[in-house]
């Protein structure tokens, strides 16, 4: 998804130095005319926005706040957004020591899988100060459909545990309903065609179902990180005193998965966990 918004920016005319842990992966971004930073500090050399975009928590402290982290080379006056799912803590104590140096930090977690991020047109969750927030929202329009701020520091990553807690309902609900469609004998690609255009339309309904029924179960958004995701949801809710049952048993479920080996599977690999007569549900 990274390497998509990257380009998305590139396209758009504006200079690009990037910094990835394996410089293979930005290779496509170097062709393009991007330039290459040996450290995430690098990064930040004559940059006016500074964006990062990694798998977990502990990769975004590393990242912003580590000795060779973006934090330490930005100038006063410069804006960090992160883009990474992460905690609201987080978010919060980076900005906190961002503002310490004179740097603006906004949370941005982002929806909509590789789809949005290659057509440019994901759900974009923000949290931060208002007028940084209207100062980098050209930056946040070419990447999104959909860019709304939530509040202060936190809320952005607040509200990807919401969309994350729908997700997750939304994911065991589509692979029970092709399971069950299975089981009585109906043609799932039929039935789908039926209830797509009623109340349980969906994007994952539009857009992982498919995958589902050619037994495509590559990532557009892996089982690992949505992993992680719901562990974080789960966190809040326990410092909010909040049970959700949904949340657990998808949580139960991906983490299965994860310790089977199929961490790396798209999210719709679901399906292995729920309806066993599926082909890699056979093979798992």
């Amino acid at each position: 998804m990274g390497r998509s918004m990257a380009g998305h920016l590139l396209a758009a005319g504006h200079p690009l130095t990037v910094h990835t842990r394996t410089r293979s992966t930005a290779a496509e971004l170097l062709d393009a005319g991007a330039t290459w930073a040996d450290t995430p500090a690098g990064v930040t050399e004559r940059a006016l926005v500074v964006a990062t975009m990694v798998g977990y928590p502990q990769d975004l402290t590393d990242v912003i706040l580590g000795p060779r982290g973006a934090l330490a080379a930005m100038d006063e006056g410069t804006t960090l957004v992160d883009f990474t799912t992460s905690t609201p803590a987080l978010a919060i104590d980076i900005a906190e020591i961002a503002a310490t140096r004179g740097v603006e930090s906004i949370d941005a977690p982002v929806s909509g899988g590789d789809v949005g991020a290659r057509n440019a047109a994901l759900s974009i969750m923000v949290g931060g100060d208002a007028v940084a927030v209207e100062r980098v929202r050209p930056l946040l329009d070419r990447l999104g459909t959909t860019v709304v701020r939530q509040g202060g520091s936190g809320a952005g990553q607040h509200t990807k545990a919401v969309n994350q807690t729908l997700v997750a309902g939304t994911m065991i609900g589509l692979c029970e309903a092709i399971a069950y469609a299975r089981t009585v004998g109906l043609d799932p690609a039929t039935v789908l065609e039926s209830v797509s255009g009623g109340a349980a339309a969906s994007w994952a309904l539009t857009n992982l179902a498919p995958r589902i029924l050619r037994d495509d179960l590559e990532p557009g958004f892996a089982i690992k990180h949505f992993t992680k995701d719901l562990g974080i949801v789960l966190g809040e809710c326990a410092r909010a005193g909040i049970t959700l049952p949904g949340v657990e048993l998808a949580h139960r479920l991906y983490s299965d998965l994860t310790a089977a080996g199929h961490g790396r599977r798209g999210t719709q690999a679901l399906i292995m966990a729920i309806d066993t007569g599926a082909p890699h549900a056979r093979e798992h």
